[in-house]
């Protein structure tokens, strides 16, 4: 009667999620015995039948039934292996009998499910013990459905999951202490992820395994990873009920000459005639003017025969061809200048990038000689290529020659044509007189490290007269010239090596310019030993001698200390700042203190700015035996007058007493023609200011402390030098590709001691207006003033080249200064750097750090990069801060998102933020950071910007004012 309650129930229907699984084992699909393992095997109480499934199937069924006896009996599987699956389901159907309507006493109607794991089949009747350990228990088993006489017959479907399995397979248990039931059957199975194409991304069947483990996918067919992305291929998560869940990480996109196909699971071929050049979302396109595709599939359009596309052009951008040949040159000769100018072609070749390029060719004197190519002596203003202008004035021609000067017309693709680009032709015959070689250059003495040398003044015409000389020299196996001048015939060289032998020319400057130098001739210094070698010595103590008291005069230090015994410590001495302007020609000083280069030595290509005296260009540097390399060239524009040439060299001998690695380098001058030139290293990234905000937010705190410790070092050494800057901001600062930072723009500079009262310092400070404050508020240029500078430099840079004091009038600083006002700390910036800012703004100046101390305190800082993360105050500060007045205007004050973005400094996501739909005050004081990422906006610094001016949109209603 139990066999048949336990057999004959009507089935349930059991819903489950739809997906793919793998069975490992299901007694349903068994007719034969199932050969499974009953413990104690003495007194099995757990016994197999056949029966009829739900679906009168014959099925093999164990039952049992011990109302009577609270002991334990066992039922085990055979062994399942996994596969490799680590987490497996495990789906009971059973029926179990009601205890209320048997009065039994150890009636239960639960049972226990265990499992044992191993990697071979290895159990027997007696291993592993039947107990929980080694055995892992699962649950107890409780039915939902009992059967009862007169009740509803149904059977129980219990799903039970099995996860972190390990071992190569498993065993089953089945315990039951007193239970009345029937198995019907045992399905163990493990799910998987069906295969699957989404996001350009083709997954494989997959077996799940973790929670966070994603499952590998690759690209469909023609889809690619666009350039710049990480080439990492797509992943997706397969949850354990066997779903794929969310979206996959893909960056697979049709790659160039395919689209979009069918929603997003393949790409197909742009059609003939069509292209698409990048990888991405977009669709195919027409082919542009004067261009088609051969094939389908095609990423671009080759042009027409005769037409080109630059490599600059966009795959969009219609083919065009070389321009036509300038017109109507017309030439002006000015002694041994030239200016041309000429007349645009009439042809531009279908293009906006039109230059011009001047070719010259040297056909010797008057109308007779063949014709070669010009050399480096003949300098081009503003440039000798890329011309935009239709203007080139010439100059460092020869007199009375005849020249041929080509102009070529030139566009992005004349260098792709197979013919030379059109070009016009104008010849013409320079004028001017200048010198003669000086040909006879003679000995007068010689000592050991002297040669004392004169020579035949040249005969000139036209009643010109000799100026000076200029005379060059370089040991003979060096080949380096070294150049000095002379107002006489005559001249001594010092400073020479013993023994050696010297090469020597000279040439003479006249009204007309500069003559050539006349040929090399060799003289020898003299060896060691010669007679009157100890007069010599005498000599060169008293000239020593002499030329350290001159040095002590003129720069106003004191002599090198003296020890207790009275002796003065030579080695002690500290090289001093000599003002350029306390010589009685300032010439001199530029002279002693800077270099001269030829002219021909340096080629320049681009003006790249506006200074105070004339035009900053970008050239090259090219001097016999030394590599070539870039540097920045000043000139002093025409018409000048000898003051304003005076001021513009001061400038070069200021500079060129200082070398150090964070101070801007001298190569030389240029003062022996036109235009006069200052040359400095050439400094990649520009001024400081302007370099940080065009990279808002890109460096680490590290990073600007580097840059801040770089100028510190600067200052350092021009403190110890006794040289005060006056106008040291982050303007002035250079920065090279390596983002070293160097002091530089001593336009405003003088020697000042701490001591100075010198009332004439202020002249030049009109247009300095950051200046002006300094010296309001420090009430005279020292190093002191240098500090307080500093600290706004240090300010400047941690609010990535922010505009200090914003829009506030200098009085209205000065005012709120002298109330004991500071900056605040910029954005994120650790409270170590704003205290040490603070420090700089102390209102006595004795108080302030000395630029020794700056570098000390920003070397502990960069040791110990953990100090620079603390970002909030930790203590009452003596001085109270300017209330940061960078927070944007309240929602009301804003009439657009265009306004708002300009008053953040923002502006450059305009077009971004109209396109993504956010086009009003209100939908922006939403924005979040997915909506940044969307609208193109990913560098982390100016998220944190927008983001903070959204939150500070949000709570605030009223306009900043000071906080008192």
């Amino acid at each position: 009667v139990l066999l048949c309650v336990l057999l004959c129930v009507s089935p349930v229907s059991l819903t489950l999620p739809v997906c793919l699984s793998e069975v490992l084992m299901n007694t349903r699909l068994e007719t034969s015995d199932l050969r499974w393992t009953n413990y104690p095997a003495d007194d099995p109480k757990w016994e197999e039948v056949s029966g009829l499934d739900d679906e009168s199937n014959s099925v093999r069924i164990h039952e049992i039934c011990t109302l009577d006896s609270p002991s334990s009996y066992w039922l085990r599987t055979r062994w399942i292996p996994r596969r490799a699956a680590t987490t497996v389901y495990v789906e009971i159907r059973f029926t179990m009998m009601e205890c209320a309507g048997l009065n039994r006493r150890h009636c239960k109607e639960t049972f226990n499910l265990y499992y044992y794991q191993c990697d071979s089949d290895e159990a027997t009747p007696t291993h592993p013990a039947w107990m929980e350990n080694p055995y892992t228990k699962v649950t107890a088993v409780a039915a939902d459905h009992l059967l009862r006489s007169g009740g509803e017959k149904r059977y129980n479907i219990k799903l039970l999951r099995l996860d972190q399995l390990r071992g190569a397979g498993l065993y089953l248990a089945f315990q039951s202490q007193g239970a009345c039931m029937a198995l019907l059957s045992v399905r163990v199975f493990y799910r998987k992820c069906p295969p699957l194409r989404r996001a350009f991304a083709s997954f494989p069947e997959t077996i799940p395994h973790s929670l966070v483990e994603q499952a590998q996918g690759v690209c469909v067919e023609n889809a690619v990873t666009p350039p710049g992305e990480q080439s990492r291929p797509p992943t997706m998560l397969c949850g354990e009920d066997g779903q794929w869940v969310g979206q996959p990480t893909s960056s697979c996109a049709c790659r160039p000459g395919y689209e979009t196909g069918e929603n997003d699971v393949r790409c197909r071929a742009c059609p003939s005639g069509q292209f698409k050049a990048e990888s991405g979302a977009g669709s195919c396109e027409p082919c542009p003017t004067y261009s088609n595709t051969l094939i389908p599939g095609s990423a671009y359009c080759l042009c027409h025969p005769g037409r080109h596309r630059a490599d600059s052009d966009p795959p969009h951008a219609a083919c065009t061809r070389p321009p036509s040949a300038p017109r109507s040159i017309v030439s002006q000769v000015n002694d041994t200048s030239v200016t041309l100018e000429w007349s645009e072609p009439l042809e531009r070749g279908g293009r906006g990038d039109l230059t011009y390029r001047v070719l010259c060719s040297l056909c010797g004197t008057g109308l007779v000689g063949s014709c070669s190519p010009c050399d480096d002596s003949v300098l081009y203003r503003p440039a000798q290529r890329g011309l935009t202008q239709r203007r080139v004035v010439i100059w460092g021609l020869r007199p009375h020659t005849k020249y041929t000067f080509t102009v070529q017309s030139l566009n992005g693709v004349s260098a792709l044509s197979q013919s030379e680009p059109a070009s016009d032709t104008v010849n013409v015959t320079t004028s001017r007189d200048v010198p003669p070689p000086v040909s006879v250059l003679r000995r007068a003495a010689a000592s050991e490290t002297s040669l004392s040398l004169d020579w035949t003044a040249p005969v000139l015409q036209n009643q010109h007269q000799i100026l000076d000389y200029q005379l060059r020299y370089s040991p003979k196996e060096a080949g380096q010239w070294q150049y000095v001048s002379s107002r006489s015939s005559s001249l001594v060289l010092t400073g020479l090596q013993r023994a050696t032998s010297y090469q020597v020319q000279v040439r003479a400057r006249s009204q007309a310019g500069y003559g050539s130098f006349g040929a090399a001739t060799g003289f020898n210094t003299l060896p060691d030993g010669r007679s009157g070698a100890h007069s010599q010595l005498v000599l060169t103590g008293v000239l020593v001698s002499v030329g350290i008291l001159l040095l002590v005069a003129r720069s106003g230090c004191s002599l090198p200390l003296s020890d207790k015994s009275g002796h003065y410590q030579m080695g002690q001495t500290m090289k001093v700042y000599i003002d350029p302007f306390t010589y009685e020609d300032p010439n001199e000083a530029v002279r002693e203190f800077a270099k001269e280069i030829e002219a021909s030595f340096v080629k320049i290509e681009e003006v790249i700015g506006a200074g105070e005296f004339g035009e900053v260009c970008r050239g090259r540097l090219r001097v016999p035996g030394r590599k070539e390399n870039y540097v920045a060239i000043k000139t002093l524009k025409g018409g000048y007058t000898e003051k304003q040439r005076r001021d513009f060299l001061s400038e070069a001998s200021i500079m060129g007493q200082f070398q150090h690695p964070n101070i801007i380098h001298l190569e030389g001058v240029i003062t022996t023609s036109c235009p006069v030139m200052i040359l400095t290293e050439f400094m990649e990234n520009g001024a400081l200011d302007s370099f940080l905000r065009m990279n808002d937010g890109q460096f680490t705190t590290i990073q600007l402390v580097g840059m801040l410790r770089g100028i510190a070092a600067g200052m350092k050494y021009l403190s110890d030098m006794s040289f005060v800057h006056r106008d040291l901001a982050a303007r002035n600062i250079l920065v090279n590709s390596n983002l070293v930072c160097k002091v530089s723009d001593f336009g405003l500079s003088r020697f000042l001691t701490e001591n100075s009262s010198d009332p004439t310092y202020t002249s030049s400070l009109v247009g300095r207006l950051s200046s002006l404050i300094v010296l309001l508020i420090c009430r005279k240029f020292t190093s002191a003033s240098d500090a307080w500078s500093y600290g706004i430099v240090m300010w400047e840079v941690m609010s990535y080249g922010e505009r200090p004091y914003w829009d506030m009038s200098n009085q209205d600083v000065i005012n709120a200064i002298e109330q004991d006002y500071r900056l605040p700390p910029p954005p994120d910036c650790p409270s170590s750097l704003h205290a040490l800012m603070l420090d700089c703004w102390q209102k006595e100046r004795a108080n302030r750090p000395r630029f020794c101390d700056v570098v000390a305190s920003l070397d502990r800082l960069i040791r110990n990069p953990a100090s620079l993360k603390v970002t909030h105050s930790e203590g009452p500060s003596s001085s109270q801060p300017l209330l940061d007045q960078r927070v944007p205007p309240p929602l009301s004050a804003c009439g657009s998102v265009s306004e708002w973005l300009r008053a953040i400094k923002m502006e450059r996501y305009e077009q971004s933020f109209l396109q993504a739909g956010f086009t009003s005050m209100d939908i922006v004081s939403q924005l979040n950071t997915e909506d940044l990422l969307r609208v193109g906006v990913t560098l982390a610094g100016h998220q944190k910007k927008i983001l903070s001016s959204v939150q500070t949109l949000r709570i605030h209603k009223a306009p900043p004012t000071l906080l008192y």
